[in-house]
C-alpha cells in the first residue's frame, strides 16, 4: 500500500473540503430526485398510453400511447446520457517517452514520486509548451474506480528552469494526488462535468429527439413536450451547477496551496518561488519567438530549434529589465513584479480556480521551509539528447504550416539580430528607465516653462525608480477608482471589499472614491511637475547646442497630435460598436435597423480616413497596400446586406479599413513619441 504524504492540511482546506463534500451530496440528492421523477414519469406515461389504447384501440390512440412512452424515454435518455460519455484528453500535441529513451529523467521522476509518497504516473508525455500537468481520461465510473494518472512536461518549461526548480514543479503536480482528501476534488470535478454535459453537450440528444419527432405529427408533439421537460430539468441543474462550482473553485484554490506545501516539503520553499516568478517571462519569451516566426511564414523562414531562441529572448528581456542572472537563468523578484501593480484594492473572486502567483508565493514564504541546494544544473541536463528533442518539438510546432517556398532556416545569430532590432524599434531609450512605457509626456505650456537654478535636477532624479512608481501608482489609482465607481453604481455586485488591508462595505464606496480622487490629483500634479522639469532639463541642453527651437517644435507637434488622438481613435471605437451586431444572429428587420445606424456613423468615419490620407504626418505609417484598400473603400457607398444575407467580400473591406485606420493612428503616434524622446536622448551626446 502506498504511503501518503504527510504535508499538513490547513483549516481552510478542511472547511472547503467539507463544503465540497456537501455540494456533491446536494447534487446526488437533487439528481436522484430527478431520476426517480423521470422513472415515475415514464411509468406513468407508459401506463396512461396503454390505458388509452385499451380503452379505444385505433391508430390515433396507438400513436398517442406510443408518443407518451416516447416522451418518458426521451427524458430518461437525457438523465442517463452522461454515463456513456468519456472525457478523452487530446494527445495529438504530445510525444510519449519511455524509461529507455530518457533514463535520467525517469529516475528523476521516480525520486520525486518517492519523496511525495504517491504512485508513479502511468505514462510520461512531453509537450512543446511552458507547462506541466497530471491528466487522465475519465468518465462517470472514474469517480469510483482507481485510475492511474499521466504526467505531461513541457519542453519549454524544462528549458526555463533549473533541475531543482523542475523537481519543485513536478512535486506540486504529484502533490495534487498525495492526500486522500484530494479525491474530493475529483468527485466535484466529475459532478461539474456531469452537469455541464447535461446543460451544454446536447447535440446528439437533440438529434435523437428530432429523429423521433420526424416520424409523424403525434411523435413530434410528444418529443417537443419531452424537450420542454428537459428544459425544466436544466433550469434546476443550473442552480445546482452554481452551488457545486462555487465549492469546487474554493477547494481548487486550497488544493493549489496544499500542492505547493507538498512541493516545499520536497525541495524547500525557494525553488518553487523562483520558478513561479520566472514562468511568465519564460512563457512570454516562448510566445514572442512563435509570433516572430508566424510573421515570417510569407517569407518561408523558420528555425530548427525554437527553444534556444526562447532562451536568447528570455535573457535579453532580463538584461533590458536589469534583472540578475544566476546559473544562466533570470532571477525575478516579487518587488519587480509588483512594480507595475500599485493597486491596494482586493476583491475576492469566488470564481477563480487558482490563487494568484503573489498569494502562492506569500504562502510559501510563510512556510519558509529551507532545504540544502542539491545542485545548480539546468533541467535540460536531465534530457538524453537536448538538441535532438528540442528539434523534434520545433518540427512538430511548425508541421501544420504551409510555406509558399522552400524553407530557409534562421540561425540563432540571424534571429537574435533581427529580434533585437525589432525590440529596440518598439521601445524607448534606456536613459528613460521605462518612464514613458505606459505614459506620454504631459501637456503643459511650453512658453511658461523655464529652468531656474533652484529647480535643477540630475537625469537620475528625473527618471528615478521613485518617478516610475508615481506613474504606476497613478495608473493603479485610476483603475481602482473606475472599479469602485462600478461598485457604487451597482454594476459590480459585492457586499464588501478590502482596501489597503481594511475591509470596507460597498455602501461606503463614495467616501473612498472621493479620497482616492484627491490622492490621484496629488500624484498627477507631481508627475506634471516632473515632466516640466524634464523638458526644462533638455531645453537647457538644446539651447547650448542651438537646438532649443527645434526641441520646442517637436514638443509642440507631439502635443498637437496628442490632443486629437483620442478623438480620432474614438471614430474607430464607434465603428466597432455599431458594427458589433454583425457578429450575432438576428432577424432581418433588426439587421436592417442596425445597418441604418452603421451607415450614419460611417459617414464621419469615411471623412476621417480622407483626412489621414491627405495629412503628411500619417504618410510613413500608410503602406501601399493600405492606400489601395482605403481608396477602394472610399470609391463608393458599399452595401453590406442585400436583404437576406451579408456580403462577405464587402464586409472584409470594411473590417480591413477599420483595422488599418487604427493601425495608422497608433503607429503614427508611437513613432512621433519615439522620435521626440530619441531627439532628447541625442542631446545628451553633446553634453559636457
Amino acid at each position: 500500500m502506498t504511503q501518503k504524504n504527510t504535508a499538513s492540511v490547513s483549516a481552510t482546506f478542511k472547511k472547503m473540503t467539507i463544503k465540497a463534500i456537501l455540494s456533491v451530496l446536494f447534487f446526488f440528492i437533487v439528481y436522484l430526485t430527478l431520476i426517480f421523477s423521470g422513472i415515475g414519469l415514464t411509468i406513468l406515461a407508459g401506463y396512461c398510453g396503454l390505458m388509452i389504447i385499451i380503452a379505444k384501440p385505433m391508430f390515433v390512440t396507438i400513436m398517442i400511447g406510443a408518443g407518451l412512452l416516447c416522451m418518458g424515454i426521451l427524458v430518461l435518455i437525457f438523465l442517463f446520457k452522461f454515463i456513456f460519455v468519456k472525457n478523452v484528453v487530446d494527445r495529438s500535441h504530445l510525444i510519449e517517452i519511455t524509461k529507455e529513451e530518457e533514463p535520467e529523467l525517469f529516475a528523476f521522476i521516480g525520486e520525486i514520486v518517492k519523496s511525495v509518497k504517491t504512485d508513479f504516473p502511468k505514462k510520461v508525455y512531453l509537450s512543446s509548451d511552458v507547462n506541466a500537468s497530471v491528466f487522465y481520461d475519465s468518465n462517470f465510473w472514474s469517480m469510483f474506480l482507481p485510475i492511474k494518472k499521466n504526467l505531461q512536461i513541457g519542453v519549454g518549461l524544462i528549458n526555463s528552469v533549473s533541475e531543482l526548480e523542475l523537481k519543485a514543479i513536478l512535486a506540486h503536480e504529484f502533490g495534487h494526488f498525495s492526500q486522500r482528501s484530494m479525491k474530493v476534488g475529483s468527485y466535484v470535478y466529475n459532478v461539474n462535468r456531469i452537469i455541464h454535459n447535461m446543460l451544454y453537450d446536447n447535440d446528439s440528444y437533440h438529434s435523437i429527439a428530432q429523429s423521433w419527432g420526424s416520424v409523424n405529427g403525434y411523435f413530434a408533439f410528444f418529443a417537443g413536450l419531452a424537450v420542454k421537460i428537459v428544459q425544466g430539468i436544466q433550469w434546476v441543474l443550473r442552480q445546482v451547477y452554481q452551488v457545486v462550482n462555487l465549492s469546487y473553485y474554493g477547494l481548487s484554490r486550497q488544493m493549489e496551496f496544499h500542492a505547493d506545501a507538498v512541493a516545499a516539503g520536497v525541495t524547500g520553499s525557494q525553488p518553487l518561488i523562483t520558478s513561479l516568478l520566472r514562468l511568465d517571462l519564460a512563457d512570454h519569451s516562448f510566445n514572442r519567438v512563435l509570433d516572430y516566426y508566424g510573421n515570417k511564414i510569407p517569407n518561408s523562414i523558420a528555425t530548427k530549434n525554437v527553444y534556444e531562441q526562447q532562451t536568447l529572448v528570455m535573457n535579453f528581456i532580463a538584461a533590458k529589465s536589469k534583472l540578475e542572472v544566476q546559473d544562466d537563468l533570470p532571477q525575478l523578484t516579487t518587488d519587480f513584479l509588483n512594480r507595475y501593480n500599485k493597486s491596494k484594492l482586493t476583491i475576492e473572486n469566488k470564481w477563480d480556480t487558482h490563487p494568484s502567483i503573489e498569494d502562492r508565493i506569500s504562502e510559501l514564504q510563510k512556510l519558509n521551509i529551507e532545504k540544502p541546494l542539491e545542485n545548480k544544473r539546468l533541467a535540460t541536463c536531465l534530457l538524453n539528447d537536448r538538441i535532438d528533442l528540442q528539434s523534434k518539438f520545433t518540427d512538430k510546432l511548425f508541421s501544420a504550416v504551409s510555406y509558399p517556398d522552400a524553407v530557409v532556416y534562421n540561425k540563432n545569430e540571424q534571429f537574435f539580430e533581427e529580434f533585437e532590432s525589432e525590440f529596440l524599434s518598439g521601445s524607448f531609450n534606456e536613459i528613460y528607465n521605462h518612464y514613458y512605457d505606459n505614459k506620454n509626456p504631459n501637456l503643459f505650456d511650453l512658453e511658461a516653462t523655464e529652468f531656474t537654478s533652484s529647480e535643477k535636477y540630475e537625469l537620475s532624479d528625473l527618471f528615478s525608480n521613485a518617478s516610475i512608481d508615481l506613474v504606476f501608482s497613478s495608473i493603479s489609482l485610476e483603475k481602482d477608482i473606475n472599479l469602485l465607481e462600478q461598485i457604487a453604481n451597482g454594476l459590480y455586485k459585492i457586499k464588501s471589499f478590502n482596501y489597503d488591508g481594511h475591509k470596507i462595505s460597498s455602501k461606503n464606496c463614495s467616501e473612498l472614491i472621493d479620497k482616492l480622487k484627491v490622492d490621484l490629483k496629488e500624484i498627477k500634479d507631481k508627475i506634471l511637475k516632473n515632466d516640466t522639469a524634464i523638458y526644462s532639463y533638455f531645453k537647457e541642453l538644446a539651447d547650448k547646442q542651438h537646438k532649443g527651437e527645434e526641441l520646442k517644435r517637436q514638443y509642440k507637434e507631439f502635443f498637437d497630435l496628442d490632443k486629437h488622438y483620442d478623438e480620432d481613435f474614438g471614430y474607430y471605437i464607434k465603428m466597432l460598436n455599431v458594427s458589433e451586431f454583425m457578429h450575432h444572429v438576428a432577424t432581418f428587420d433588426v439587421i436592417e435597423k442596425n445597418m441604418v445606424l452603421l451607415k450614419k456613423e460611417e459617414k464621419q468615419f469615411r471623412i476621417q480616413i480622407e483626412k489621414i490620407l491627405g495629412n503628411d504626418i500619417y504618410r510613413k505609417a500608410i503602406t501601399t497596400d493600405m492606400r489601395v484598400a482605403f481608396d477602394k473603400y472610399l470609391s463608393e457607398e458599399w452595401v453590406y446586406f442585400n436583404g437576406n444575407q451579408y456580403l462577405d467580400e464587402v464586409l472584409q473591406l470594411l473590417s480591413r479599413s477599420m483595422n488599418d485606420y487604427q493601425d495608422v493612428l497608433s503607429k503614427t503616434f508611437f513613432q512621433a513619441k519615439k522620435e521626440l524622446l530619441e531627439y532628447q536622448a541625442q542631446l545628451l551626446n553633446y553634453h559636457e
